[in-house]
């Protein structure tokens, strides 16, 4: 039944930045279906929330903080999954993130953090995560998060929009290299998702009262230029990490799979102040 293909029961999900937003969203949908979760997140108070959700559910949970852009610290934490769960079945690569500057300004300290945090760590990962799941024999899924931003232009975002690229490539690469090992490996590109750093919580707990609102003018603009008139949720992203985790895409890999509302697909049209479709060098204020 397609019930049962959804299901993960079982399976040791490893989702890295999981203590909020995003990656958040992704670790309680797949302990709602039934696998156990880890977690590599360097905020403490978002560990210790993330173990009391997923505990809460009847799943195994580790939670350590965690910074992935420490090769160190992350062969600990695949160690800690050796030695606690045995196994690993599921690993997405979740963290990243970026403050935008003309490229011109950059530091090469800035750049470096970034290539870090958006690209030098999923490899790190991947790699650790690949060799387990070839050891254990049973396959595995890779979901890597990535951008629209990997497929256009990103003035002010030029070394995080390459990050993305890179990640999408990687994602296509490692479908053909690790298919005979039955490894998929899968892309999610988000846009705008209404996660907690969107809202200026960027750090320690994920504290609702102290998000900021969306502005009219915020407000407006996602509405002329996401297709369908909003910002992402979170959720929304989970579902399709469900999806490209579980049976129902087990013929899918090598994909990057848009969850952006349209924006990837519009191509450069953007909705006039009266609320029709134009391109943007003709919009009406």
């Amino acid at each position: 039944m397609i019930q049962d293909r959804l299901r993960l029961d079982g399976q040791v999900a490893l989702i890295t930045g999981g203590g909020g937003g995003i990656g958040y969203g992704i670790a309680r949908a797949f302990a709602e279906l039934g696998a156990d979760i880890v977690i590599a997140e360097k905020e403490s108070a978002r560990c210790d929330a993330v173990i009391k959700e997923v505990s809460a559910l009847g799943r195994r949970v580790l939670a350590p903080v965690t910074d992935v852009c420490d090769p160190e610290a992350l062969a600990r934490l695949f160690d800690l999954i050796d030695q606690k769960l045995g196994r690993l079945d599921i690993l997405v690569n979740n963290t990243g993130g970026v403050v935008p500057k003309p490229f011109v300004d950059q530091s090469a300290r800035a750049r470096s953090r970034i290539l870090q945090l958006n690209l030098v760590s999923v490899f790190e990962a991947t790699q650790m995560a690949a060799q387990r799941m070839i050891e254990g024999g049973r396959g595995g899924n890779i979901i890597n998060i990535a951008s629209i931003e990997g497929n256009r232009a990103a003035p002010l975002y030029a070394v995080y929009a390459a990050c993305k690229a890179g990640v999408l490539n990687l994602t296509r690469t490692l479908s053909v290299e690790l298919a005979d090992h039955n490894i998929r490996v899968n892309a999610i590109a988000p846009d705008y998702t209404d996660t907690p750093g969107l809202r200026g919580n960027v750090s320690g707990p994920v504290d609702p009262s102290t998000w900021f609102e969306l502005s009219a003018a915020q407000q407006d603009g996602n509405q002329r230029r996401i297709p369908l008139g909003r910002l992402g949720r979170i959720e929304e992203c989970a579902d399709a990490a469900v999806y490209l985790a579980c049976d129902l895409s087990s013929y899918v890999t090598g994909i990057c799979l848009p969850v952006d509302g349209g924006t990837a697909g519009s191509g450069g049209w953007i909705r006039n102040s009266d609320g029709d479709w134009t391109l943007v060098g003709n919009l009406k204020e």
